[in-house]
């Protein structure tokens, strides 16, 4: 790439554009001038030729051309020069704490990890953070915080490549009150929910989130999550969830999440939207039928996606939810238990009248273990149940059970469940964002000892390659929206997600003609190549497309942040 110091527009260049003046004290002085790309800025509208002007961490101009002195000039020809990434569903959580460059995200142009899936790093207990540690797979680290806000701003002080956001977790909130029994909150007990939420509203947080097919968040009524969801709404938050079905309750959990908007008052986004199982592939009509009549009564209803026909979870979730009832201990005695066995082993064959049998709708050649965290089943990665069942001479829900078991519950499964189609068509929603729902990891130290699902490594670059370049779902300034734009106004961020004056500087620059992800199945562990260059508040991050090793990442707040100039929007609501 073309990069130079203290280089100046000459004074011919600045005498013929409109307005200028000749190079002087009048002029601007930048700490980096971004030339000659083609700028998508984010609002979807036609790109254009032009250079985008940094000073202090924020774009101070954007233009056809731009007149004054930079300290800094890259060029940027043949290049899109976009927004930064949003990755509305990272499980960055614990990879960053290891390992805060975030490889796999940064080389496909993120820099903004939202967390929160119903599970959160806060606010914790002491059972909560003694259960945490003895729960942690290969990733090892202390629990220095107990709220999310200190969680945050911990990450910021150790040092994140990309920025770093959260959602309080609901589920997150009943195992503080409740533990992880299927009980309802009496209204102490919910009060005490309500004052979890706000606190984490005004540290930061963007909302509740919630993942309801698993215990114990699928313990929750509705309206309890109504309860939590109200007190975000509050403080300017909104409702994220994974629903309580996305196959054969599908259009029922749809209802469930535009009721939780409307009784509370906060917008709501659907968690990675698809049709899980072959019998429900035919609802994707009907699904966005219903979040668009919501969206035409006035209800802001949004959904993210990936890019793929497999979905990753734990291995554990192939068992009713019963089985989870009381934790994990409560769930190792049960799978010691004969009887017990027997029955869970009819229920996995038989569809979930009120559970998300994600292993019926695979079935064993379609659930491949990703992770195992006992050194003895790590070889048993990369391999299916009903290959692993085979070797073993046991039914296939019986190796499930005893991998559960062996592994004290903390295998992870990539689960083919979805189709192809309706991928493509989903990616052409126009509303529609993206989020890998992984880690951040890269093809080194202590992610060697377990695998991935691809998502983990490709799932921006195969939109913009393989769904929106190739297949031609979205031209490609809307494609940009929808990773910039349009997350950042879902999740009420008012400084990122679009390359204008006033914004905070997280740039990226690619090529749109080789943009691509070579992460699969077999071999998940692959970067994508095409994106150059990235800046996270104006520091660059990757260059050449390797990392710099620059940290500048923040944790970026939402509304309800105390911090802010006017006290933020849970003091205003009080």
């Amino acid at each position: 790439m073309a990069w130079r110091t203290g280089v100046a527009l000459s004074a011919l260049a600045a005498a013929i554009l409109p307005g200028s003046s000749a190079l002087g004290a009048e002029q601007e002085s930048y700490d980096l001038l971004i030339r000659n790309g083609t700028i998508y800025d984010g609002s979807g509208a036609v790109p254009f030729r032009g250079e985008v002007a940094i000073r202090g961490g924020k774009i101070v101009a954007v233009g056809q051309s731009l007149p004054g002195a930079a300290k800094q000039v890259v060029d940027a020809k043949g290049l899109a020069v976009a927004p930064g990434f949003i990755n509305m569903l990272s499980w960055a959580t614990e990879s960053l704490l290891v390992d805060g460059l975030g490889q796999s995200d940064l080389r496909q142009g993120v820099t903004l990890e939202v967390m929160g899936e119903g599970w959160s790093m806060g606010p914790l207990n002491d059972r909560m953070k003694k259960e945490a540690v003895e729960q942690q797979g290969d990733f090892k680290y202390p629990i220095e915080w107990t709220t999310l806000g200190e969680y945050l701003s911990l990450l910021e002080r150790r040092g994140t490549t990309m920025n770093v956001a959260s959602y309080v977790g609901a589920t997150t909130v009943r195992q503080h009150e409740l533990g992880d029994g299927d009980v309802d909150p009496n209204p102490e007990q919910l009060k005490r929910m309500r004052a979890l939420v706000r606190q984490a509203m005004e540290e930061g947080a963007l909302g509740v989130g919630t993942s309801l097919i698993y215990p114990p968040a699928s313990f929750a009524e509705t309206d309890e999550l109504v309860a939590l969801t109200t007190e975000a709404a509050q403080c300017g938050g909104n409702y994220i969830s994974h629903m309580r079905s996305e196959g054969d309750r599908l259009l029922e959990s749809i209802d469930e999440l535009i009721e939780i908007s409307r009784r509370s008052g906060a917008p709501a986004e659907i968690y990675h939207l698809k049709q899980v199982g072959r019998a429900n592939w035919g609802k994707i009509d009907a699904a966005i039928a219903k979040v668009e009549a919501a969206r035409a009564a006035g209800l802001k209803i949004s959904a993210d996606m990936y890019t793929y026909t497999a979905g990753g979870t734990g291995l554990a979730a192939s068992m009713p939810p019963w089985v989870q009832d009381g934790g994990v201990d409560a769930m190792l005695g049960r799978l010691k238990d004969p009887a017990t066995v027997e029955r869970i082993k009819k229920e996995m064959l038989r569809p979930g009248s009120n559970w998300e049998n994600l292993y019926l709708h695979a079935g064993p050649d379609g659930v491949l273990l990703a992770s195992m965290t006992e050194p003895s089943l790590k070889p048993l990665m990369g391999k299916t149940v009903a290959e692993v069942a085979k070797e073993r001479g046991v039914t296939p829900e019986q190796a499930v059970i005893d991998l559960v078991l062996a592994d004290k519950g903390r295998s992870s499964a990539i689960y083919f469940l979805m189709n192809e189609d309706n991928v493509r068509r989903q990616a052409a929603l126009p509303w529609v964002s993206f989020g890998s729902d992984a880690e951040a990891a890269a093809p080194e130290g202590v992610f060697l000892k377990s695998s991935t699902h691809p998502r983990a490594y490709g799932n921006f670059a195969r939109f913009l390659g393989k769904y929106v370049r190739d297949e031609k779902v979205a031209p490609l300034a809307e494609a940009v929206r929808r990773l910039s734009a349009l997350p950042a106004s879902n999740l009420g961020l008012r400084d990122r997600g679009q390359l204008k004056a006033g914004m905070v500087a997280d740039v990226v620059l690619f090529d749109p003609a080789t943009i691509a992800d070579h992460s699969t199945f077999a071999n998940p562990m692959q970067f994508a190549t095409g994106v150059r260059d990235v800046f996270v508040n104006g520091v660059q991050v990757l260059k050449d497309g390797t990392p710099t090793g620059a940290k500048p990442g923040r944790f970026v707040k939402g509304a309800g942040w105390t911090g802010w100039p006017d006290g933020g929007a849970c003091r205003k609501s009080s």
